[in-house]
């Protein structure tokens, strides 16, 4: 009896183990058949890895391919392999990834001691990328925006003949930028503000929208508010400090303040034109202080006013601290162009929390293409075939240094146009402007349709 006990024991037994054989193999069986099972696991213990797929910037962790290799059109070394993706028992995990496409990146944040994913949206690096012919440009005709664009920067005005500058458009590289449509921008900045505050580029820069956004067209419904602004022209000056004007169906208004050095200026006698004028490095233009409750988006530039002939031309003197500047680091020009970008976004970046509408950007500095010489030095810039300095930027840093310093640690954006910019020096104005009978040519300022219009599109991407 006993002996009849204990095969009856071991048959109990081997009929358990050969059920849970049996149950797991149905188990594996379904969740190779259907991956959504795994669905169940935590996040951490679906996906494995690669440590070579992540990229280490001051601190941050960002993910740079998360493809399946189902999917990839080529190998590298930032690429997660199919072995990476694949962990012990768990079979066809590509398919998993499927829908989960680089629009996301997922970044690591660590919370508890336990490693985490989150996904935020991956975000454009729009000056890196390139130049590629487009027939359907440019963006408006040359010879119609007669009404905002001066006669000194339209080219086709002008003796020049070769146009083929205008028949390029930017490439970013990892991203679509959408094409600009005048209406639909307008309609984007119904009731919206938007202010250029910098030096001559600027002014293209502002004049170059104004064309953009009436396709260079003449029309009524868009009307002069400078006043508003203090933006008139005074008794005894060649132009006013501004321009403003509103397009009346949306009420959108685009305005231009010169403030070529982004300092505040005060004349040290107002009742003398010839007064020396305080620069002061710490401080804001009183224009922007006074009228940035009003902007919804504004641009800064500076850079090219900051050497002895424009101070002495202007009859600038520097101060800091309410005074004279007494501090001998300051007394180099390009040490006080540094600490006065750093000045105003600083003061830009604290008034941001007051002003939650507000987009801000800092520009970066437009390149001259001067060769053999400089504006007053017999300097000229007489190429006209488009790209011989190449057409793609790969670098991911911005070739200004100091902007891109100055907004760090911000909520400025930097709007980066120099590397792409300095790849086309056939568009400037060349012996073509104005004063070339004096023997100047201009290769600081651009032809207009050109390359403004990229950075207005960029511009108009991130608003």
């Amino acid at each position: 009896m006993k002996g009849g006990n204990n095969y009856r024991m071991r048959g109990r037994h081997l009929s358990l183990t050969l059920i849970t054989l049996l149950f797991t193999t149905i188990f594996i069986w379904v969740c190779e058949k259907n991956p959504f099972v795994t669905t169940v696991l935590p996040v951490q213990d679906q996906f494995t890895w690669s440590s070579s797929a992540f990229d280490e910037e001051a601190g941050n962790h960002s993910f740079q391919s998360i493809r399946p290799k189902e999917h990839m059109q080529e190998k590298n070394s930032e690429s997660i392999t199919e072995e990476e993706t694949k962990e012990p028992g768990v079979k066809n995990l590509d398919r998993q990834l499927t829908n989960f496409t680089t629009s996301y990146i997922p970044e690591r944040k660590e919370t508890d001691g336990e490693g985490m994913f989150s996904t935020k949206k991956k975000v454009c690096n729009y000056a890196k990328g390139s130049w590629v012919s487009d027939s359907r440009r440019p963006l408006y005709p040359g010879f119609g925006c007669k009404q905002w664009l001066s006669e000194m920067w339209a080219c086709r005005l002008t003796q020049r003949k070769e146009f083929s500058y205008e028949r390029y458009r930017w490439q970013p590289k990892d991203c679509e930028m959408p094409e600009f449509e005048r209406s639909a921008f307008l309609q984007r900045m119904k009731d919206k503000t938007i202010a250029f505050v910098g030096d001559s580029l600027g002014r293209q820069q502002f004049q170059s929208m104004m064309c953009m956004a009436t396709g260079g067209q003449m029309i009524q419904e868009v009307e002069d508010v400078g006043r508003e602004y203090g933006l008139v022209k005074l008794r005894g000056h060649a132009r006013p400090d501004g321009w403003a004007y509103r397009f009346l169906a949306t009420n959108t208004t685009i305005l231009y303040y010169w403030s070529s050095t982004l300092a505040d200026l005060v004349p040290l006698n107002s009742s003398d034109p010839k007064s020396d004028v305080a620069m002061h490095l710490d401080r804001p233009p009183a224009f922007m202080s006074k009228y940035l409750q009003r902007f919804d988006v504004l641009v800064l530039n500076s850079g090219h006013h900051w050497n002895r002939g424009k101070l002495r031309a202007n009859r600038w003197v520097v101060y800091v601290n309410g005074k004279p500047n007494e501090d001998k680091r300051l007394a180099n020009l390009e040490s006080a162009k540094n600490f006065t970008a750093y000045s105003v976004a600083r003061w830009l970046d604290s008034q941001l929390p007051f002003h939650p509408r507000l987009k801000a950007f800092f520009r970066t500095i437009s390149p001259r293409h001067f060769r053999n010489g400089d504006w007053n030095t017999g300097g000229s810039c007489d190429n006209t075939t488009p790209l011989t300095r190449g057409n793609k930027v790969k670098q991911d840093r911005s070739s200004d240094e100091i902007v891109e310093a100055a907004i760090k640690g911000t909520k400025i954006k930097l709007l980066d146009i120099t590397a792409l910019s300095e790849l086309r020096d056939e568009g400037h104005i060349s012996h073509y402007s104005i004063k070339a009978n004096q023997g100047v040519n201009d290769c600081l300022h651009w032809c207009l349709p050109g390359i403004p219009d990229t950075w207005n599109e960029i511009l108009a991407a991130q608003v």
